[in-house]
């Protein structure tokens, strides 16, 4: 009798191969020259030159291992925020905060909620943990609180809301955020992700701190790889409760941000001049790229961030697919946005410039059935 195949290797738990692999946006135009990669939401205006003097200051200490606490990182966090550090957890991105909490807080049996074009980590995290996941439905590309508070169960244990929501760029209103926690139980943590905040330009929008120091299941997550311009360093923070932030503490990494992350994060952070030029910068060309691409027929979903969604007819010639496939050709790199349930959509970050001039160009030729040179300057 042949032995069981299963019992030869070890197996990978229930949830795990269920997972579909995050696919971050391409970043090569192979014969393109120049290419711009409008494909990950990066800044334009690169980062803080005061985080980079700080991260090159601890290049002689690369054999020592960082703080474990991240102290001079949470210090600052919590000097331009008015919080207790205490709260204050960096991770490497939010990503791996976004990550941890569902380890902490769902495990088998459980379910967690996240919107319909939601970011695809939560799904990840969710799976990972052994979990659930369960997809609340969308109205007009934006999270819907009645939608998820219906879809929440005696099984429910964590609820994730982009806000603003990425790849839609759709944003709830605080008021909405509110009716959504009075609507949640008070067992079922609410995260609330805002990697794209410092870019929101609304009266009636908040990030959600406020409700954090207010409530006991409430955590608020941010990045530095967005408006600050630190992606390559992956840094993450949250603010939540204090239990909370300890239960994530006992299971996160002791060195998890590295010497150089948390000394540019700190310096980052005070570079109020520098984040402010970025959000300026947003702000002229977000309405600009907007109004223009709309000019040429196609339909843009408004945003809040630094990026847009345009929208493509379903027909031979026309289709996102082929649009993404032109643009690569002319050295402009966007983010196809199928695995979102977006298959007729791509992402297009708000570039420098040129960067943003080369896309509307070649999408102009697009739109208007002109060939393209393979691999000519734009």
């Amino acid at each position: 009798m042949s032995p069981d195949p299963a019992a030869l290797r070890p197996v990978p738990r229930p949830g795990v191969l269920a997972i579909e692999a995050y696919v971050p946006g391409k970043s090569g135009a192979p014969g393109a020259h120049p290419v711009y990669k409008l494909s990950s939401n990066e800044t334009p205006l690169g980062p803080s030159p005061a985080a980079v003097a700080a991260m090159r200051e601890t290049a002689g200490g690369l054999a020592v291992y960082p703080d474990g606490n991240s102290t001079a990182l949470r210090s600052a966090i919590a000097a331009k925020y008015g919080l207790d550090p205490a709260r204050i957890v960096c991770g490497a991105g939010s990503d791996e905060l976004l990550s941890l909490l569902a380890y902490a807080f769902v495990g088998p049996g459980d379910e967690g909620i996240y919107a319909e074009h939601g970011f695809l980590v939560y799904r990840i995290a969710i799976l990972a943990a052994g979990a659930t996941p369960v997809v609340a439905p969308e109205r007009d590309l934006t999270a819907d609180v009645d939608a998820i508070l219906a879809a929440v169960t005696p099984r429910t244990r964590i609820v994730y809301i982009a806000n603003p929501n990425n790849p839609t760029g759709t944003y709830l209103p605080f008021a909405e955020v509110r009716r959504l926690h009075a609507g949640l139980p008070g067992n079922v943590l609410l995260v609330l992700d805002g990697a794209y905040a410092e870019y929101v330009r609304r009266n009636d929008y908040s990030a959600g701190l406020d409700l954090v120091l207010q409530s006991e299941n409430v955590v608020m997550t941010r990045t530095f790889s967005k408006i600050y311009g630190l992606a390559a360093l992956r840094i993450g923070w949250m603010v939540a409760p204090p239990t909370i932030a300890d239960a994530v503490n006992r299971i996160r990494g002791p060195f998890n941000l590295s010497t150089a992350g948390i000394a540019a994060g700190a310096a980052a952070i005070h570079d109020e001049a520098h984040v402010a030029a970025a959000a300026a910068h947003n702000e002229a060309w977000l309405p600009r790229l907007t109004e223009a691409v709309a000019a040429l027929g196609l339909t843009v979903t408004p945003s809040a961030c630094n990026f847009i969604l345009v929208h493509f007819p379903d027909a031979p010639g026309r289709s996102a697919a082929e649009a993404d496939a032109h643009l690569t050709r002319r050295g402009v790199i966007t983010r196809r946005v199928a695995a979102y349930g977006l298959p007729n959509a791509l992402r297009v970050t708000i570039g420098s410039d040129p960067a943003n001039e080369a896309f509307l160009a070649a999408l102009t030729d697009f739109v208007r059935g002109e060939a393209p040179e393979r691999g000519r300057d734009v």
